[in-house]
């Protein structure tokens, strides 16, 4: 039976330009209606005798053919051109020819009326219906050798740009990965070739990084949770799915594994174009997951990114609540708190560690890298619960992971911020209080900056370049002698107990006055007063806590 019902010849189904126009024709990538709805093609009236519903079929290559048997000539794809001169008056050979395209994959049959056919031959039409093969009539006669050389030239000049825009975009993301670049350079890159937002995910939905327009990319991510599902139903079987409004969506894998996919949004040209971009784009990715970055995941370095964004402030305040909202973060009435954790010794999986104990607490958080040994973890805490209890049992089941390690650690908060605006100056002071409580461990497993004092204090103000000038009016004679400077440290550390600076220093008494009292001449003070002594000390803390990590 035949696939198609029969819509008669009036009103005729005349041809529908499509929609991609001739950016589609230039791409390499045709279908039956690009072909026909070409400028030649007006001049010979064609009609759609059979199947117009299968106009959008690929076209690979036209073929001119008189001879009944060239179905045995095609390899699938091909738009065959006729007169029909060896059919006319033999409906059972055009009933053949017609099944012989259908097995051999034919795009489509054009049939040129006028030279053996007046009119559409009514058993080829019906054939073409039954055996769901577009049959097209052209109603005047039509030069074929102008048709083939027109399209097979936009077909090889299309397949050249692909092939160049391949060759091109292999090249040059190959090139940034092999030089070590992160994930969000190659990133910036394939954004820049897609012409629109990138945003590589996890199986999970959650991003991992984007790059792009600021503001188009902002948008999408506020409303990521709605983005994400549509992203979902899109996914098909092949590496690279199109969807609507220019979406391209590309599968991420290596070695057999599957770990996430990319996401362009607003491709430029065809759809051609788009399979191109996105799969370089992917292999990319892939090649940049193997080689790796000093061996991290793209999770621990979308963390990374995001926390350092917002640690240093760089990050703009209407990015910062999509941001976290697409990182995976609740963000509805919560209270945001980071903490850092300082090692004393080499932990290689410090990170590891702290994310294993924030699973088993169930607690919402970030955590990342930052520095050669630390870790930074950023805490979304539920308005129902008790921050300081939850703070305090995540501190203490790190610190007792670490010490069956025989490591000891430090551990230092920042102050709950209600809006994510805060959470730079809430980190700065979370790293500030942990390096204050290296050089002095607070009694309890949490720090905060009321714990660790002058010394956070001093810490939390070191970038300031008047706390610099401050240190070179009080310590500059001593900052070119380390000796005596190293022994200022001891006598004030000791609380001014001379016969234990002595010892600790390995020197006699006599030399340690010798020494003090150089060191007050240089300086020009009297150690014995209480002011000049305070002032003396706190320039101590600022100047170690500026050669501090």
């Amino acid at each position: 039976m035949c696939a198609g019902a029969h819509r008669g010849r009036d009103p005729r189904h005349r041809l529908r330009r499509s929609p991609l126009g001739e950016a589609q024709l230039e791409s390499g990538h045709l279908t039956v209606r690009d072909v026909l709805g070409l400028e030649p093609m007006a001049a010979w009236k064609p009609e759609v005798a059979a199947c117009p519903g299968r106009l959008d079929r690929p076209v690979r290559w036209l073929h001119v053919a008189e001879a009944t048997d060239v179905a045995v000539m095609l390899s699938g794809g091909e738009m065959v051109l006729t007169t029909g001169v060896l059919l006319a008056g033999d409906e059972r050979r055009q009933v053949e020819y017609v099944e012989s395209m259908q097995r051999a994959e034919a795009a489509a049959v054009v049939l040129g009326l006028g030279r053996a056919f007046r009119t559409t031959p009514e058993a080829m039409r019906r054939a073409a219906e039954r055996c769901r093969v577009p049959l097209i009539v052209l109603h005047r006669p039509a030069p074929f050798t102008r048709l083939t050389e027109e399209v097979h030239a936009r077909l090889l000049h299309g397949r050249f740009d692909a092939l160049d825009l391949s060759d091109r975009m292999t090249t040059a993301l190959t090139a940034l990965n092999l030089s070590g670049v992160p994930l969000q350079r190659l990133l910036d890159e394939i954004s820049a070739y897609s012409g629109g937002p990138a945003v590589v995910v996890n199986l999970a939905h959650r991003v991992l990084a984007s790059a792009g327009e600021r503001t188009a990319l902002g948008d999408l991510l506020r409303d990521w949770d709605l983005v994400s599902r549509q992203v979902a139903a899109l996914l098909g079987n092949g590496p690279v799915t199109l969807g609507p409004d220019g979406w391209v969506v590309a599968r991420l894998e290596a070695r057999g594994r599957q770990w996430g996919h990319l996401v362009l949004f607003g491709r430029p040209g065809t759809a051609g174009t788009a399979r191109v971009i996105g799969a370089r784009a992917a292999e990319a990715l892939a090649l940049h997951r193997l080689l790796g970055e000093r061996g991290r995941g793209w999770e621990e370095q979308a963390a990374e990114a995001l926390l350092t964004d917002l640690a240093s402030g760089t990050a703009r305040p209407e990015e910062l609540l999509p941001r976290v909202r697409a990182a995976g973060l609740p963000t509805g009435r919560r209270t945001f708190v980071p903490v850092v954790f300082r090692p004393r010794g080499k932990v290689a999986d410090l990170r590891e560690l702290v994310e294993r104990v924030l699973a088993e607490e169930g607690t919402a958080a970030l955590a990342a890298r930052i520095g050669p040994d630390a870790v930074a973890v950023l805490l979304s805490l539920p308005p129902d619960g008790d921050p300081e209890a939850e703070l305090h049992r995540l501190a203490v089941r790190v610190h007792e992971r670490l010490a069956a390690r025989g490591v000891a650690a430090v551990a230092g908060a920042g102050f709950g911020c209600a809006v994510l605006d805060e959470l730079h100056r809430s980190f700065l002071e979370a790293v500030h209080v942990a390096d204050a409580a290296l050089a002095s461990p607070p009694a309890g497993p949490l720090a905060r900056l009321r714990d660790v004092r002058l010394r956070g204090l001093v810490r939390l103000l070191r970038d300031d370049p008047e706390l610099q000038s401050f240190i070179e009016r009080e310590l500059g004679p001593l900052l070119d002698r380390p000796e005596l400077l190293e022994l200022l440290r001891g006598y004030l550390s000791s609380g001014r107990n001379k016969s234990l600076t002595a010892q600790e220093q390995h020197i006699s008494r006599p030399a340690l006055y010798r020494r003090l009292q150089c060191i007050e001449a240089l300086l020009g003070i009297d150690l014995d007063d209480l002011e000049q002594l305070t002032s003396l000390y706190v320039a101590l803390l600022a100047h170690d806590a500026q050669r501090g990590p």
